[in-house]
Order: C-alpha cells, then sequence, then structure tokens
C-alpha cells in the first residue's frame, strides 16, 4: 500500500477459526497476543496471523479468523504475504551498506547519479539528496497508478510500469515543499533510491536486496515475485472492499512496480528487523543514522501518533516507555504492521489479509488495533526488554 491508502474493508464479521500456536513463549504472552488478533478480527477482517519473538528466543504465534471467506480454511500462521512498502527498509539497508562502502554519500544529489531525471515543474535533482529521498523530505510528489473500483482491478491488476514511467508521473506535479523543508510521503524518491542502486553498483536493486540482506540472513521466505501474480503457498486470500455490497478478491495481482513485488512471512519479517537493529547488516555509524529522525506530517500523525521518521525507519512510542522501530506496508488487500525495540531483541509483526478502507474512521480503528497488538507484544515482561 502507498501509505494511508486504503486498500479493502470488511462490512460483515466473517465466521473463522480463531487459534493460538504456541512455539515456547509464556501463557501470558501467547494469551495476550490471541486476544489482539481476535480484537482486529472483530473489527471485519477476516483474516490475522501474528508472532512475537522475545529477548531470549522464545515465540508467540497467534492467528485469527478466516484465509478464504468461501472455504473457511484457517489462516496459516506460516503464511506469505505481499511485503510492500515494507521493502523500503530492504531498500535503505542497501543504501546505508553501500555508504558504509564509499559507493555513495547520503549528500549526493539525485542529479549525481541520475542527470536530468528529476526536473520540471519546479522539480530539481539538483537540490535533494540521497539522504532527503531516504527519510521523505524531498517533497517529491507522487502519482502512482491505482484502482478506486472493481472494474479497474480488473482492468489494471496486471499492468506494469518501468520506473522511469513513475517518476515522469511525479514530475508532471509541482513538489509538495522545497527538499529539505518538510515532510511528505513519497513512494517516488524510493523509485529514485532504487534507480539510483543500480547505477552506483551495476546491479538491479532485487539483486542487491538478495546478495547483501537475504541469503546471509538466510531469508529464503522473502521472494521477489517480480511479474508474477500469485504468491507463494500457503497464503491467505486478500479483500478490498470498494463500496457497501462490494467485497472483491484483489490475491491476482501485479504491484504497479516489480520492486512492490517482495512476499515475506512473519518470521523472516522479523528476523530482518532483528538483524538491523542489532547492528548485524550496516555498521553502528549507518545504524545511527538510519535513526536520524523528523517529525511525520500532521496527517500521517494520525495513524502514527507522536511518529518520527528515519533513514526508511519509523520510530513510534512505546506505552510502557521508550520507543520501537518499524514500517509497516500494505498492497493487494494485505496490511502489515511490525516492530522491533531499539537493541533487535524483542519484535513482532501482524498481518492481515483484509484492510478495511471506505473511511478514515475504519482505516483508523484497524491501524489503532494493529498497533496496540504491537505495542503490547514488545512491552511484555516490563521495561527490562525494550
Amino acid at each position: 500500500m502507498h501509505l494511508a491508502v486504503a486498500l479493502g474493508v470488511a462490512t460483515i464479521l466473517v465466521a473463522g477459526v480463531a487459534a493460538a500456536v504456541v512455539h515456547s513463549a509464556g501463557d501470558s504472552s501467547v494469551e495476550q497476543l490471541r486476544q489482539d488478533t481476535e480484537a482486529i478480527h472483530a473489527l471485519g477482517v477476516s483474516g490475522v496471523q501474528a508472532r512475537a519473538i522475545e529477548p531470549d528466543g522464545r515465540q508467540s504465534v497467534a492467528t485469527s479468523g478466516t484465509a478464504d471467506r468461501n472455504t473457511g480454511r484457517p489462516v496459516r500462521s506460516e503464511g506469505y504475504f505481499r511485503m510492500a512498502s515494507t521493502s523500503k527498509t530492504l531498500v535503505a539497508t542497501v543504501v546505508l551498506q553501500l555508504e558504509a562502502e564509499g559507493g555513495v554519500s547520503l549528500d549526493d544529489t539525485v542529479d549525481h547519479w541520475l542527470p536530468g531525471v528529476v526536473q520540471g515543474n519546479g522539480n530539481d535533482g539538483s537540490r535533494i539528496t540521497i539522504r532527503q529521498l531516504l527519510q521523505h523530505t524531498s517533497g517529491i510528489r507522487d502519482d502512482l497508478p491505482g484502482y478506486t473500483t472493481p472494474e479497474e482491478y480488473y482492468q489494471q491488476r496486471h499492468d506494469v510500469y518501468e520506473p522511469e514511467q513513475l517518476v515522469a508521473r511525479a514530475m508532471a506535479h509541482a513538489p509538495a515543499f522545497l527538499a529539505g523543508e518538510g515532510w511528505g510521503y513519497s513512494n517516488t524518491g524510493y523509485v529514485l533510491l532504487d534507480m539510483i542502486i543500480e547505477k552506483a553498483t551495476g546491479q538491479p536493486v532485487h539483486q542487491e536486496i538478495e546478495d547483501r540482506i537475504l541469503r546471509p540472513l538466510g531469508l529464503d521466505q522473502t521472494r521477489r515475485m517480480g511479474t508474477f501474480p500469485a504468491l507463494p503457498q500457503p497464503h491467505a486470500q486478500a479483500y478490498e472492499f470498494f463500496g457497501p455490497g462490494s467485497v472483491v478478491d484483489v490475491t491476482d495481482q501485479i504491484p504497479v512496480y516489480e520492486n512492490l513485488s517482495w512476499v515475506t512471512t512473519t518470521n523472516d519479517e522479523n528476523e530482518f528487523f532483528r538483524a538491523l537493529l542489532a547492528g548485524r547488516l550496516i555498521p553502528t555509524q549507518q545504524l545511527d543514522k538510519m535513526k536520524q529522525t523528523v517529525p511525520v506530517s500532521a496527517e500521517v500523525q494520525q495513524m502514527w501518533p507522536d511518529g518520527r521518521y528515519g533513514l526508511g525507519l519509523v520510530e513510534r512510542p512505546l506505552s510502557c516507555g521508550g520507543t520501537y522501530w518499524s514500517h509497516e506496508g500494505g498492497d493487494g488487500g494485505f496490511i502489515t504492521l511490525n516492530g522491533v525495540t531499539d537493541d533487535g531483541t524483542h519484535s513482532a509483526v501482524v498481518s492481515m489479509s483484509e484492510a478495511r478502507g471506505d473511511t478514515l474512521e475504519h482505516i483508523q480503528e484497524q491501524e489503532n488495533a494493529a498497533s496496540a497488538l504491537i505495542d503490547h507484544a514488545l512491552c511484555a515482561g516490563g521495561p527490562s526488554t525494550r
């Protein structure tokens, strides 16, 4: 999902199986996770799966609802889902690795790597840095294709765009603000980062992600699907609500841009964020830069109260004190929230296979319920786990 864009809604509560699968965590942690997944399902979300990993490595896993509205089959705790904007943290990690190696500088301008690509209507690549692209302070607007009706979904679900086409669409609009003088979530900014990585390394960004992150960590359940419109098995069907009485299975689709086609599991997503925050992927100096944050916009504050954005990482407060790091994502009916403590020892991921996107109130309800699950999981055991 492009941030805060609704991709679906459940108008009825689907009858399904609610279950908790325990891998060795304490009963209280499992019970809380089970209650939180059921609370999300009770909002009308068809399927929910969540996994929390404690500092000692013990896991809690819970599922709720159904993976298929037609058959009622249960949600699988190891099910695949589309990673969507969470892949921005993968891209940011590669950029910080390149900076540590001296391959790029965060102060390099877009024009340094992509001369003449960002220009027109007040856009100026000579004034926008890699750091600003990473932090969404570039001012570059989005104009990504998307569907708002069932008819548009069926017409557009297999359309794929080249990165240059997406950037050109954005250049048709004046910037939202001068670079460095505001904050505005920009998917196009990360398309440009993908192009810069390819220019700096000579390899496609997905190859750099696989070589630098996935293979070293053994994350073999995180895969790029390219232009393949399905997900690996097992997975839940994904649904989108377009209006009263119109819930559509939107599982079969290709993201508008191939580098958004990553799929993963709750286990792999947990392991990635734990490794990143534990300093296993980038040196301390680069991790510190990643954690240098700015406030998000007032609009996004509604979704992330007191949230701040670093370089491909979101910082959010914990109810038990301190903060955690995350980057949610949603696309094609899947919405996922995640969180990891500052030292990388305590993490949680919740993936939902239906989005309640017909009204801002419903979007907020689902976001709040998923955020509460992450907060409860990370606060389990008290302040010593933060």
